[in-house]
């Protein structure tokens, strides 16, 4: 009986919860929050929106390095990416390739092993050529790129 009563509780309060959830997004829906143009955030006073992933949708003509660079890093090291946040923090130049001092093997050797809060690419991730490709992409750099 009492462990009848106790999931009554826990159904009520996560019920609670999610009332109260769906109160908080009707309230930002009203209030135009959730409209993610540039004019909004103006009129609103918030941040701008967050920049768009890069994927070959974007570089549609990228082939070698850069090609691989834009399948395995640029979800981490591109405008929106954790990767540049956290270089941004060290660095100024925090887009990888926007800069102009990396070196190929430095590449290599700190994304295999890992470098800061970067975790090592294992060998059945990114293959032993393929990131010698990143590597050089990046090493010819700086490269202009638009998102």
């Amino acid at each position: 009986m009492r462990e009848i009563g106790m999931k009554r509780i826990g159904l009520i309060a996560g019920a609670m919860a999610l009332a109260g959830c769906a109160g908080v997004a009707l309230a930002q829906s009203a209030a135009g929050i959730d409209d993610e143009t540039e004019a909004a955030a103006e009129r609103q006073g918030g941040p701008l929106p967050m920049p768009q992933p890069v994927t070959m949708a974007q570089r549609p003509n990228a082939t070698g390095g850069e090609a691989l660079y834009v399948e395995y890093c640029a979800m981490c090291h591109t405008a929106n990416g954790m990767g540049t946040g956290l270089l941004a923090r060290r660095r100024d130049d925090a887009l990888l390739e926007e800069r102009g001092d990396l070196a190929a093997a430095f590449v290599v050797v700190a994304a295999r092993n890992g470098i800061g809060n970067m975790p090592a690419i294992p060998r059945g991730e990114v293959s032993d050529a393929d990131l010698q490709a990143i590597g050089e992409y990046l090493a010819a750099g700086p490269h202009e790129v638009t998102p």
